[in-house]
């Protein structure tokens, strides 16, 4: 059962208005531009909803490269691609998010890659996990060869 860690601190974002849908949102100092699309934003940023591809992306990369480094696999590289569906009716929450992880380095093994996906859906990545109550989440992976290692990043 899940239960509500008590002793952590609440994490905290904000979003300020600049002028007509352009907001600037901060966590711990970090910013970003937000605004709303077509006709009444002025494209000074992404519509808020996808920054949710975006956590989903990264939360689930940070996983994944953790898992092949512990590994001990070789990658190079790892790019995550998330595409979001999302309901015709509002509040047009995602119904279905598909998550594709570009894995390049030397003699990788699939079933690492696999494994490391499969960790990062079910145990891991929080942004998966609450997702994925609202939608459903797949996931697929190419594993690209690399004559040459490059150095680790």
């Amino acid at each position: 059962m899940e239960t509500e860690n008590k002793d952590q601190e609440p994490e905290t974002a904000s979003a300020t208005l600049v002028e007509g849908m352009h907001f600037v949102g901060n966590i711990e100092g970090f910013r970003w531009d937000l605004d709303a699309s077509g006709d009444v934003g002025v494209g000074a940023g992404p519509q808020p909803h996808r920054l949710l591809l975006l956590a989903m992306a990264g939360c689930t990369a940070m996983d994944v490269i953790s898992i092949l480094r512990k590994k001990r696999q070789q990658v190079s590289g790892l790019n995550v691609v998330v595409q979001g569906s999302r309901a015709e009716q509002h509040p047009k929450v995602y119904t279905h998010i598909n998550v594709l992880y570009r894995v390049r380095g030397t003699n990788v093994d699939p079933q690492a890659v696999e494994r490391a996906i499969e960790l990062s859906k079910t145990r891991y990545c929080p942004v998966i996990g609450m997702l994925g109550k609202v939608a459903e989440v797949t996931t697929r992976y190419e594993v690209e060869e690399e004559t040459e290692l490059r150095p680790d990043r």
